[in-house]
């Protein structure tokens, strides 16, 4: 019996936004709208979605002493996340700036901050947690040698799912963990190391599944997604809605997905309820606040 049906391990932000009117030039100053401060990275963004709808969920993560860390470690138990593996400390919480055009087009710098300093080390404290865990979920905000220790930790039986953002090459041991790993088209391409990833994401998933994953996901935007494995490809469409702001939209549709899996979906089955959580998510402003319950799931 599990304690928890999702842990999640990775990386926890302060979102500093800005509206501006245009996007600076090099040494050019610009003013902007009033700044607008809420919780993120994709770590504690996947916990806050999987609790919403329903998950026993836990985060992994590190974040300063600081009134940024505390406004992520409210947003986490306001949503009820246990945030017992949240260790606190040592260095200023991570950071993105963010600007944001009338269009909704963004630029991003991100000060990693307490994220790169969750190590191998903190990894093996948290072995508790792992053991306690039906589906393990991580991305790659953190160190890359910290994924490694994660997939190292999984508690047999238990199911890890990888989201490579920001994408980087991956060595074998993680490829082979992943069930699933899930992947854009810009990510699956960073990963095989090669802009020429065949014509359509059938092809790309094909070559990926060569590199070791047990299954792979493809999110296709608008065109939905496609799911694959050793027994075959198989598209999921895409739930149409009114989009307000896609942020965070990738983070509900891996935390959902990674929730169903733990469940004993298949992994279609899964994929399919994903996508309908992300495009409820889409069709409200913000990351986390756009979050659905499981209610509006099921009423989308």
């Amino acid at each position: 019996m599990y304690d928890y049906d999702l842990l999640i391990v990775g990386s926890a932000n302060a979102d500093l936004v800005i509206g501006v009117e245009r996007r600076p030039a090099a040494g050019e100053t610009v003013l902007g709208s009033d700044l607008a401060v809420h919780p993120g990275g994709k770590g504690a963004n996947q916990a806050v979605a999987a609790a919403r709808l329903g998950a026993r969920t836990a985060l992994l993560a590190r974040v300063g002493d600081d009134d940024h860390g505390k406004l992520l470690l409210d947003s986490q138990r306001t949503a009820g996340v246990d945030t017992v593996g949240v260790l606190v400390g040592e260095v200023p919480t991570g950071v993105a700036l963010i600007t944001v055009d009338p269009s909704g087009d963004n630029s991003i710098v991100v000060s990693p901050g307490a994220n790169g300093r969750l190590t191998p080390g903190d990894i093996r404290a948290a072995a508790s947690l792992f053991h306690a865990s039906r589906v393990v979920s991580t991305q790659l905000e953190i160190p890359l040698e910290t994924v490694v220790e994660v997939v190292r930790s999984l508690a047999p039986g238990s199911r890890f799912v990888l989201n490579p953002s920001p994408p980087r090459a991956l060595p074998r041991e993680v490829l082979d963990a992943c069930d699933p790993l899930i992947v854009n088209e810009h990510e699956a391409k960073v990963i095989l190391g090669t802009s020429r990833v065949g014509d359509t994401p059938e092809d790309w998933a094909r070559i990926l599944l060569a590199k070791g994953p047990r299954s792979v996901v493809i999110t296709l935007g608008a065109e939905g997604a496609l799911v694959a494995s050793a027994d075959g490809a198989r598209r999921i469409p895409a739930v149409r809605v009114d989009p307000v702001d896609t942020t965070g939209a990738g983070d509900a549709f891996t935390a959902a997905l990674a929730w169903r899996l733990g469940t004993g979906e298949s992994l279609a089955e899964a994929a399919a309820y994903a996508a309908r959580v992300g495009a409820a998510a889409v069709t409200k402003a913000g990351a986390q606040a756009s979050y659905p319950t499981a209610a509006e799931v099921e009423a989308l």
